[in-house]
């Protein structure tokens, strides 16, 4: 069921904000959403506005609840769902709860100040249902003691620095808390008309998310959700510096949407009666600068250790998740999966579109387009791929799609040409025959011919071009 609203509002402040899918620590962990993208000229200032797709839910199966832009969804405040959570709102009688920093699929985010320290903190409330080892693992990689090169990695990872459990009508919540973010990198390209990032600092962040990703692997840690709503960026200043005044004058006081039934019915016990939209911190990718692209590589909710278990279910965004998912669903996920996956992450950083189309895709439409791009499947993959009668010939010409994408018309469609439109250079033959080969190799159908994280670092690309931008802004 699709639902789309028209955005009302006098205040081109409000019109400005992007859609906070999940703002800062925590990303679509469990239920990806595709989401529908359609564009309002008000007012002279053009706004782009993201509306959740509602997946079949056989329990509720309509909506009960009017839909609210960039809040969660309201049905699920309901058992084993979110802990309702309002604005002044005391956690273990330390936390007091002044903002809102986003949401995520099993998890809202809450900006608060620590009044034994009188510092900000976000402290992440989970689902009752949720019953994830993120804080464990979160501990474990910020507690490692190594070289001078892990602890480069490790200092791009978010930290928790309290745990505690709260009890609510939903039922029994894990809270974790941490350093506020900025914002994460999709949220920095949904805020920009041009949705793309200057290629220096294009260069820096994908250069930190393989560092980071190479510190979690060598941890032996499987992060199961790579992609750059999950990579955020640091605060560039010390939000410490404000008070709770400056910090509403700057930012905008808390937003509250009441929460209303379709029915017109009251609402039930576990549901707050105001929903509210999260704040604003962030800044345009176009806008951002190199000294301003420190990242953090966030949300571990599906992180895992394959020496301790073995994961066979994905829930990566479908453009970001890995091949053998589908065709080899009994082989378990592994540090091979994170190079996919990683992949797809970096051409979103470097590009203003993603590799693989995923607007209102299903499974074969996302394998048709890495067919497209990347050639034929394995010849056993190839065999078995039921719709593949209904897209491709034998040989693999696409049946009744002309023209369709190949690899080189995805780069110059989404990098060169909008970078030549924006009056910029393109990437020239050098960087670009870089950047491909590196790329082709993590998008490697099979995962074994994938290099590890550790190997990317040496690649051409990375040497020449993007870890020299990370080196220029590592101690600014």
């Amino acid at each position: 069921m699709l639902i789309l609203r028209l955005i009302k509002s006098s205040s081109v402040l409000s019109l400005s904000r992007p859609f906070h899918s999940d703002l800062l620590l925590s990303h679509l962990s469990g239920t990806t959403q595709e989401t529908l993208r359609h564009h309002n000229q008000v007012h002279g200032t053009f706004r782009t506005v993201f509306t959740p797709q509602t997946s079949i839910d056989t329990a509720t199966p309509y909506h009960l609840y009017e839909p609210i832009e960039a809040v969660e969804s309201s049905e699920r405040y309901s058992a084993g769902g979110y802990h309702p959570v309002a604005i002044g709102d005391r956690f273990q009688d330390r936390y007091r709860v002044v903002h809102k920093l986003g949401h995520g699929g099993y998890s809202t985010i809450w900006l608060t100040k620590d009044e034994q320290s009188d510092r900000y903190v976000a402290v992440k409330v989970c689902t009752a249902d949720s019953n994830s080892p993120e804080f464990e693992i979160i501990s474990k990689l910020s507690s490692s003691q190594r070289s001078l090169s892990t602890n480069l990695g490790r200092s791009m990872i978010t930290s928790a620095s309290d745990r505690f459990n709260i009890k609510g009508p939903n039922g029994k919540h894990s809270c974790h808390v941490m350093n506020p973010a900025r914002t994460s990198l999709s949220e920095a390209k949904e805020g920009s008309y041009n949705r793309r990032f200057q290629l220096e600092t294009a260069r820096a962040l994908a250069a930190q998310l393989v560092i980071a990703v190479d510190y979690v692997h060598s941890q032996g840690i499987i992060h199961g959700d790579i992609h750059y709503g999950n990579v955020l960026l640091q605060l560039p200043f010390d939000l410490n510096s404000i008070s709770e005044e400056q910090l509403y004058k700057e930012y905008g006081e808390p937003e509250l949407e009441a929460i209303r039934r379709f029915d017109e019915k009251p609402l039930p016990i576990g549901i707050p009666t105001h929903a509210v939209v999260p704040i604003w911190l962030g800044k345009a990718s176009d806008d951002l600068t190199p000294s301003e692209a420190k990242i953090l590589l966030s949300d571990f909710g599906e992180a895992f250790s394959p020496t301790q278990r073995n994961k066979y279910e994905s829930h990566t965004p479908l453009a970001n998740r890995p091949p053998e998912f589908r065709f080899e669903p009994h082989m378990p996920l592994s540090f091979s999966s994170d190079i996919w996956s990683l992949g797809c992450c970096t051409w979103n950083i470097i590009a203003q579109r993603p590799l693989f189309e995923n607007f209102l895709a299903t499974e074969d439409d996302i394998i048709c387009e890495q067919v497209d791009a990347l050639g034929i499947l394995p010849p056993d993959w190839w065999d078995r791929w039921e719709e593949r009668d209904n897209r491709f010939t034998e040989d693999g010409k696409p049946i009744n799609r002309n023209p369709f994408r190949s690899w080189e018309d995805r780069f110059e469609d989404s990098v060169q040409k909008p970078r030549q439109a924006a009056g910029m250079s393109p990437i020239d033959q050098a960087e670009r025959d870089a950047f491909f080969s590196m790329l082709r190799s993590m998008l490697s159908f099979r995962p074994e011919s994938r290099p590890t994280a550790k190997q990317l670092l040496s690649f051409e690309w990375m040497a020449k071009w993007a870890l020299p931008e990370y080196h220029k802004i590592r101690n600014t």
